[in-house]
């Protein structure tokens, strides 16, 4: 990690494409209690209005405002009435596209990590998006932070890039709709990794997006 910030124009470009290439780049988050850094090792993309998978897909409202401003912004959200997730908006403003974060290795801050998550292994403290939400102590306060501020709160700052051999694309994780979309990128053979789950239709209440 050289400490830089990736800077705006990463993220204004199509979601399919800054997705893979965050990975092996790293996510900072400072809070009165510390820093916690996490190496990425697992994205998906989101495209929209485009993308039925989409908070954005039905257009905008209060929830997803975030989603179709400007890029290099954090959208958080709740999900099944118990866990943050995290995305990053990429593209022009207005186009609403963004990358969910779903897992990564932490680097830096693993005491404070661990305290957040007192009950998991080094591999599972920010595997999984909701866990690494946890992990770094985001929650909804954190929706609409700009990650390319110099010395902001939340930063991405450049990486190790994840090797091109290693990169692997798949279907997306537990949605009910464009499942079949291959946008799921991640690290092969990285042990923070989340396994690929299925969506499993829910007898109750509405089908889950992502980002």
């Amino acid at each position: 990690m050289d400490g830089t910030l990736l800077p705006r124009d990463f993220f204004d470009r199509p979601v399919d494409e800054v997705a893979p290439s965050l990975l092996g780049h790293v996510i900072t988050h400072r809070t009165p209690d510390g820093e916690v850094a996490a190496r990425l090792t697992e994205v998906e993309a989101y495209a929209g209005p485009l993308d039925p998978a989409s908070h954005a897909y039905r257009g905008e409202t209060r929830r997803n405002a975030v989603m179709f401003g400007p890029p290099g912004h954090v959208y958080v959200y709740f999900t099944y009435g118990m866990h943050f997730c995290m995305n990053l908006v990429c593209g022009p403003e207005g186009t609403s596209s963004a990358v969910l974060l779903r897992a990564g290795e932490i680097i830096a801050g693993e005491d404070l990590a661990r305290a957040r998550r007192p009950k998991s292994t080094v591999r599972d403290l920010a595997r999984g998006p909701a866990r690494l939400c946890q992990a770094l102590g985001v929650v909804r306060d954190q929706n609409g932070l700009d990650v390319c501020t110099p010395g902001g709160e939340m930063t991405i700052l450049r990486g190790e890039p994840a090797d091109p051999a290693l990169i692997r694309s798949g279907p997306r994780t537990g949605i009910n709709v464009a499942k079949e979309v291959p946008w799921r990128f991640y690290v092969d053979g990285d042990p923070t990794v989340s396994p690929y789950r299925a969506h499993v239709p829910r007898v109750r209440g509405k089908a889950a997006g992502r980002a």
